[in-house]
């Protein structure tokens, strides 16, 4: 080996990924690697330039990667790797990249990426959670968070999911016997039907097994029979977190890859749950299937203990914790949803009517990560007084089984029974729709605290059409007495920043937790109360979660933009950090020892506080509260 090889091995030995790699896969890539010199504002890419096959390391100096309006999205010093991104989306740069003073700059092939990195297990997991983290930019402010975030651009995370580029494909007449043979022939599981290039439909081997081998249709028929349509279309950048959620969320095991991501463009290619599992190893979607293989509430308790582990995991590899919300929220969807079934298999009849069950709370937000205790509720259809009792008995029963079981998978029973098996949380749609009413039309501290918890629900299992009539009758409630979100405001201020005159922490001031900072009430339910307030101003339905509030609150008012950014990033702050304590100490992570916290630690909570004070600000001024505070 040369010495300048030898020095780049020397070099690169030092650095994740390629501290990871063996000796033979490094070495190979030393020989390879071009090294380029670099004056002070020299271009190494630009916006609109079509991506090379290559990747970068700084060995001296800086890289600074520029937005088009000049703006700094991040600084990469020595070691840093910066290119493999648009690397692996392909097609035009979307930043700039140039030194920032005289720079040395290894150049690593797309060849020896495929080679070597990604062929290395540990290397590309790297890789993946390198993706995953959000870049800031860099202030000379320590204290100016606002702005930083104002500049802060978030990378799309993981990588770019490497999808069938040449799909099966067949017209609306064909009939379902000639696609049979079509994917027998071309070895595939599934086939897009399409009208003008543009994807209508799909069929996959299970549609064949259960709606052809049942008989429920004939072979002779057309594929237009048993297709199932609208497809769920992507863009060809979708990445492999993307198409994970998507396909949980939709419950389907392909997606429709399209030229501009919507089914009105040319169909360009077709990514399987397999193609999915191929690129990831440890793919939650392994744990989807054992749940859906389960029969007992044990065995959904070991998946769930390690879908614990995968959030450990995901937390150290720094993936955002959105995404990790989503897809342990996810996982606990499901599980639950087994739960359900072999729940109703054990009761001697069928449900006697249309039911749907909620999850509420942390959960009904999508914001459960660590094992804490159920919150649930059970609507079911409407029915006539003679019948009302027996019905509400068989639910309350079957929530009994439900409940019990979901404490048997990690969930622990609510203290306040706040559970379905609760007669006070099984109701009718009308008997919920009365309740939210009485509710809404005496707002004392009790009804308000309820609301706060009731209103965050989700319909985890069962009829959508009965939580969407019940969400029409609460919100045909709040229009007709709109002085109610002026109560819900004042409760949204009722804790203020946890911090003292003195900028110390509020902590316990007696009882089990004495002295420990309660992050749950203190700071992050803050920031879930005022998220809630303002999207039922805006009479905007259907949207639980903290960040989508936010997120979809930017896009109502750019006038508060800036205030809403800054939430979502604190809350997202206050989320990891609240796990990563739970996870620490095996318990929910709402307590806090303030000792055991660096000034790291501290500094990071206190800038999220600021995030509270900001919009309960714009709560106090929006609904005339400034006498409160």
């Amino acid at each position: 080996m040369n010495t300048i090889a030898e020095r780049i091995y020397d070099y690169l030995k030092g650095f994740p990924p390629f501290n990871l790699l063996t000796r033979e896969q490094l070495l190979s890539i030393s020989k390879s690697v071009d090294v380029i010199y670099l004056e002070n504002n020299q271009f190494i890419f630009e916006i609109g330039k079509p991506v090379s096959d290559h990747f970068y390391v700084v060995r001296d100096g800086a890289i600074g990667l520029f937005s088009a309006d000049h703006n700094l999205v991040d600084k990469c010093d020595e070691g840093d790797i910066f290119g493999l991104r648009a690397l692996l989306r392909k097609g035009k740069y979307k930043l700039n990249a140039k030194a920032i003073e005289e720079s040395i700059v290894y150049c690593i092939s797309l060849e020896n990426l495929d080679a070597y990195i990604t062929a290395n297990t540990d290397a590309s997991q790297f890789l993946m959670a390198s993706f995953a983290s959000n870049i800031r930019t860099r202030t000379t402010e320590e204290d100016d968070f606002s702005e930083a975030l104002q500049k802060s651009s978030e990378y799309t995370y993981l990588q770019t999911a490497d999808y069938s580029k040449n799909p099966i494909t067949c017209r609306v007449e064909t009939s379902i016997k000639e696609a049979a043979n079509i994917m027998t022939e071309k070895h595939v599981g599934s086939i897009v039907i399409v009208d003008n290039k543009k994807p209508i439909g799909i069929i996959t081997d299970k549609d064949l097994r259960t709606k052809i081998a049942t008989g429920k249709f004939t072979i002779d028929q057309t594929v237009s029979a048993i297709m199932s349509s609208p497809v769920i279309t992507y863009p060809e950048t979708i990445s492999v977190a993307e198409a994970q959620i998507a396909m949980l969320k939709n419950k389907i095991t392909h997606l429709c890859i399209t030229k501009d991501g919507t089914s009105h463009s040319e169909l360009t290619g077709i990514l399987s749950e397999h193609d999915i599992i191929v690129l990831r190893e440890n793919n939650p979607s392994s744990l989807i299937k054992e749940v859906k293989r389960s029969k007992t509430a044990l065995q959904l308790c070991n998946i769930r203990q390690r879908t614990e582990k995968l959030l450990e995991r995901y937390l150290e590899q720094d993936i955002p914790i959105d995404f990790i919300s989503r897809l342990v929220s996810a996982i606990n969807g499901i599980i639950t949803q087994k739960v359900i079934e072999l729940s109703i298999a054990k009761m001697n009849n069928k449900p006697p009517v249309r039911f749907a069950w909620l999850a509420i709370g942390s959960q009904g937000r999508q914001e459960q990560l660590l094992m804490t205790d159920q919150d649930n509720a059970l609507v079911f259809e409407d029915v006539n007084e003679t019948n009302y009792e027996e019905v509400k008995s068989y639910f309350l029963k079957l929530s009994e089984h439900i409940n019990n079981a979901l404490e048997t998978v990690g969930f622990e029973l609510c203290p306040a029974k706040m559970m379905a098996n609760n007669p006070k949380w099984c109701k009718s749609v009308s008997e919920w729709s009365k309740q939210f009413n009485s509710w809404i039309t005496t707002p004392d501290q009790d009804n308000l605290m309820l609301c706060t918890i009731f209103f965050d629900y989700e319909c985890v299992y069962g009829n959508q059409e009965l939580v969407r009539q019940l969400s029409e009758n609460i919100f045909k409630s709040i229009k007709n007495h709109d002085i109610f979100l002026t109560y819900l405001g004042r409760n949204a201020l009722q804790n203020p920043p946890p911090l003292s005159f003195f900028r110390q922490f509020l902590v316990e001031d007696d009882g089990e937790h004495k002295d420990q900072f309660d992050i749950k009430a203190r700071a992050m339910m803050p920031l879930v109360d005022a998220a809630r307030l303002l999207v039922l101003s805006h009479n905007i339905k259907a949207i639980n979660n903290t960040l989508q509030r936010y997120e979809k609150l930017v896009e109502l008012e750019p006038q508060n933009k800036d205030t809403y950014s800054f939430c979502i990033e604190a809350y997202k702050d206050l989320l990891t950090f609240r796990t990563k304590q739970g996870l620490a100490h095996n318990d929910s992570g709402r307590f806090i020892d303030l000792e055991s916290l660096d000034k790291g630690n501290r500094l990071q909570l206190k800038r999220s506080f600021k995030a509270v004070k900001e919009v309960q600000e714009l709560i106090k001024v929006r609904f005339k509260l400034s006498q409160l505070l």
